[in-house]
């Protein structure tokens, strides 16, 4: 084995490799209705035009916006949010219609767009669902072109992520699993 410490992963738990990517809020409107949601499977998908996808399930009420209205918002929580972050992926506005409130979640509207933006974030993206109706219906995949994005110019500066000199609680959360939350570490430079 060329590898010491090579350990089979159990396959139901394999997407937890992965899973360390920075957990996103999903927010969107439609209709006089807003609500947001934590989600922890979203990455990049393209560059020009830039894209986004996110897995969004059929249980959730932001889906149902998302759909409605063709819309939704990406923002990066930080450290101080971890719990508003959990309680918001937990709870469903289906069960609990209050649950922004209730939770101390503060919206702000994006700049020249009618898209409503959790407060606190590191980074907030707006985009455009790119329609793909076997996706969103087989595997809760939804497809986002990003029309806006702004970040938080203590972490993120010239294209790039600043976080060594920043703040500790302006550090980006990385969901695993049952709770759980890494934020991102120290930088490692390669040159």
């Amino acid at each position: 084995m060329p590898e010491q410490h090579f350990t089979p992963v159990p396959l139901d738990k394999s997407y937890r490799l992965l899973n360390h990517g920075p957990t996103v809020i999903v927010s969107a409107q439609h209709g006089g209705e807003r609500n947001a949601m934590s989600a922890a499977w979203a990455c990049a998908l393209d560059f020009a035009p830039p894209k986004v996808t996110v897995v969004l399930d059929k249980a959730t009420r932001t889906r149902a916006l998302v759909e409605a209205s063709g819309r939704f918002a990406l923002q990066l929580p930080t450290v101080p949010m971890a719990a508003l972050t959990k309680a918001i992926g937990t709870d469903s506005a289906t069960t609990m219609p209050d649950k922004l409130e209730r939770h101390g979640v503060r919206l702000f509207a994006a700049p020249q767009l009618d898209m409503p933006l959790v407060e606190g974030c590191a980074a907030w993206l707006v985009c455009k669902l790119i329609p793909e109706p076997h996706n969103q219906q087989a595997y809760d995949l939804f497809i986002g072109e990003v029309v806006a994005a702004w970040a938080d110019e203590r972490v993120f500066r010239d294209g790039h992520w600043e976080f060594d000199g920043a703040p500790a609680e302006l550090r980006t959360l990385h969901y695993v699993a049952g709770g759980q939350f890494y934020a991102i570490g120290e930088s490692v430079t390669v040159k």
